[in-house]
C-alpha cells in the first residue's frame, strides 16, 4: 500500500500542514486505517477510493477519531491524484462526509469549495480567557469555537491551556485577529480533545473565520496567514454558503505501507 505525505498549504517543505494520503482500490478496514493514522502521528491521514467518475474520501486523526471535515488533507490528496494517479485533469471531486467537496487546479494552487459555517455569539467568559491567557474581544460558536482578538501579537503569542481549552465547548479552538501587511487575517488553531495540541494549518478552521471576516468588513476575499510554528497561506474567497480555499501542496515523501497481510 503506497502512502505520500504532502504539505499543504506550503510554498515549501517543512512549511504548512502534512498529510497522509492513500489511494485504494477499494477501502482497507476501518481498524487498519485507525492504526495507520495513529502510527503516522500527522495531524490528518486521507483515504481515497475511486467512486463513479470522482472519489470517496475519508479522514482521520490519531487518537481514534474520524473527522467530519478536513481543508489540508483535502488539498493533499486532490495534489496526489493529479500528480501522480490521474494527471492532467483540472476537477476533483470527493463525495465526504460533509457532502460534495470539488478541488479545482489553478496554476500552482488547488482551490477547494467548501461549506461555510452559520456562527452563533457567545458569551465572552473567564473560563475562555483563563484558558487561552488572554481576553477575546468576541466569542463564536459553529462546530469550533471562534475567539476574536484586535491584535496580531495576541494571537501569535498565545500560550493557552491546553488542559482547560479541553473544558471548552466545540471541537477545535480557532483563534484570529487582523492581518498585518499583505496578510487580511491571521490564526491559529488548537485542537487538544482531537490529541492535536495545534494543528498547524487548518482548512475547515477558516470555513469559520472567513465568514466571521466577511460579515465583519463587507470584503468577500482575504489572504490568510495561520500564524503556527509551521506557518502557512490560504487564499480564501466566501461565496455565497460556500468558502473556497486555495493554496500549494508539497510533496515530502512517498513510502510502502508494510500492511497488505492485514487487508
Amino acid at each position: 500500500m503506497k502512502q505520500y505525505v504532502v504539505d499543504a498549504f506550503a510554498g515549501r517543505v517543512f512549511e504548512g500542514n502534512p498529510a497522509a494520503v492513500i489511494v485504494a482500490e477499494r477501502w482497507p478496514e476501518e481498524r487498519l486505517m485507525f492504526q495507520i493514522a495513529s502510527e503516522n502521528s500527522l495531524p490528518e491521514t486521507a483515504f481515497a477510493v475511486p467512486e463513479g467518475d470522482g472519489w470517496r474520501l475519508r479522514w482521520f486523526a490519531p487518537g481514534d477519531e474520524e473527522v467530519d471535515l478536513c481543508g489540508h488533507a483535502t488539498l493533499a490528496a486532490a495534489c496526489v491524484i493529479d500528480r501522480f494517479i490521474r494527471p492532467g485533469g483540472n476537477s476533483i471531486r470527493f463525495e465526504t462526509r460533509s457532502g460534495t467537496l470539488t478541488v479545482e487546479r489553478r496554476g500552482e494552487l488547488y482551490e477547494m469549495d467548501f461549506p461555510a459555517y452559520t456562527l452563533k455569539m457567545l458569551e465572552v467568559t473567564d473560563q475562555i480567557a483563563d484558558a487561552l491567557g488572554v481576553r477575546p474581544r468576541e466569542v463564536w460558536r459553529a462546530r469550533d469555537l471562534l475567539c476574536v482578538f484586535d491584535r496580531a501579537e495576541d494571537v501569535i503569542g498565545m500560550k493557552p491551556d491546553m488542559e482547560k481549552l479541553k473544558g471548552l465547548k466545540g471541537a477545535l479552538m480557532q483563534v484570529t485577529a487582523p492581518g498585518t501587511g499583505e496578510f487580511d487575517c491571521v490564526s491559529r488553531t488548537f485542537g487538544p480533545k482531537c490529541a492535536i495540541p495545534e494543528d498547524p494549518v487548518c482548512g475547515s478552521g477558516h470555513c469559520h473565520i472567513i465568514p466571521y471576516w466577511a460579515a465583519r468588513t463587507g470584503r468577500t476575499e482575504f489572504v490568510a496567514r495561520q500564524a503556527s510554528s509551521r506557518g502557512g497561506t490560504l487564499y480564501c474567497r466566501l461565496d455565497g454558503d460556500r468558502v473556497k480555499l486555495a493554496g500549494k501542496a508539497v510533496l515530502y515523501a512517498q513510502s510502502e505501507l508494510m500492511v497488505e497481510d492485514m487487508l
